[in-house]
């Protein structure tokens, strides 16, 4: 796409479309242990260039047959894998839908593949590369390994790597007894992630200044 037809999306990422991403699992190994839950929330900038949540999308996730499901992470994230309470979907189901919905968002602003956004984002993005793998799916926009990690953003930008502390520094409310739901998390990380970008351009980080043209040039001669 031409610089002058690109849109202050694509610009602002390099032509990636941030999509934040929070999972609720059965255990810590993403081949073997069962995904649980997973919410995405997907982005949208005004003419500003500023961010915003457009909308967030979650599943509760029926474990994959054969899935382990450790005792002590059910117990930390109070989730019941066999409730039929949850209405889960499987875990197919689940990754296609997002699949298709992060498409669509992406095409809209204009942007060529998609990024994981999590905090700590090595987890959640291991857990959805497995379930993409483990599902056969070949038609994925995401990144099969860059990521945007708000853990590290956050460090930078206000001292914090703690997730609620991190959200409390950046004047975003954050309650704890919420928290360990995807779709909870999911929407706090997003607005954490929208506060850093915004911030850094207030602040003048963004755009770049332009570069000397003749001192390039010069450089290059």
């Amino acid at each position: 796409m031409a610089e002058q037809e690109q849109t202050l999306f694509a610009k602002r990422f390099r032509g990636f479309f941030p999509v934040v991403i929070d999972v609720e699992t059965a255990g810590f190994n993403k081949e073997t242990d069962a995904l649980l839950e997973i919410a995405v929330s997907l982005l949208k900038m005004d003419d500003n260039g500023e961010l915003s949540i457009d909308n967030t999308i979650h599943f509760h996730v029926a474990p994959f047959e054969g899935a382990n499901i450790e005792k002590s992470a059910i117990e930390f994230n109070g989730i019941d894998p066999f409730s039929e309470l949850r209405g889960a979907v499987e875990e197919c189901e689940a990754i296609k839908e997002i699949c298709k919905a992060v498409r669509k968002a992406q095409k809209d602003a204009g942007c060529q593949r998609s990024v994981i956004v999590a905090h700590n984002a090595a987890f959640d993005h291991g857990f959805l590369n497995a379930a993409i793998e483990r599902n056969n799916i070949k038609r994925t926009p995401f990144h099969p390994f860059v990521s945007f990690d708000t853990t590290s953003l956050s460090g930078l930008a206000l001292g914090q790597t703690v997730l609620a502390k991190a959200c409390r520094a950046a004047g975003i409310e954050f309650d704890n007894s919420q928290a360990h739901s995807a779709l909870y998390d999911t929407e706090r990380t997003a607005e954490l992630f929208c506060y850093i970008v915004n911030k850094w351009q207030a602040l003048g980080g963004w755009p770049l200044p332009q570069i000397d043209q003749g001192s390039d040039q010069e450089e290059q001669s």
